[in-house]
């Protein structure tokens, strides 16, 4: 999450690498199965197991990103998590994978998902 373009693509970066990450455990591999990636699986560990974690998070596309995550403006973010789940979540836990993220920006997710209709900005 982030206010610019530039803190969004700081973000998805993170986030690439988080999942990379997480990918590469044979846990994980239920999660890219849904999204129909079960054989980035394999291919994660074996790059983990030789320490080529870019060469990792470069696997990591854009769209996978978005179907996982959660990434954009406050608002955008607020409107992405209210189409995903709609009425059926009480509580949004937040993460933010090794990127700095103000209060401010926090603040606003927060008043854009506590307010219902929010608008993608």
């Amino acid at each position: 999450m982030g206010t610019t373009d530039a803190e969004i693509e700081v973000a998805r970066r993170a986030v690439r690498n988080l999942l990379a990450f997480y990918g590469s455990t044979p846990a994980y591999r239920p999660v890219l199965e849904v999204e129909g990636r079960a054989g980035l699986q394999p291919e994660l560990n074996a790059l983990s197991k030789q320490g080529r974690w870019p060469e990792m998070a470069a696997r990591i596309d854009g769209d996978l990103v978005d179907a996982i995550a959660v990434s954009g403006t406050p608002a955008a973010c607020a409107a992405t998590i209210r189409e995903r789940f709609g009425d059926t979540i009480s509580r949004v836990c937040c993460y933010f994978p090794g990127y700095p993220v103000t209060d401010a920006a926090i603040a606003e997710l927060a008043a854009a998902l506590r307010g219902g209709a929010v608008s993608r900005s």
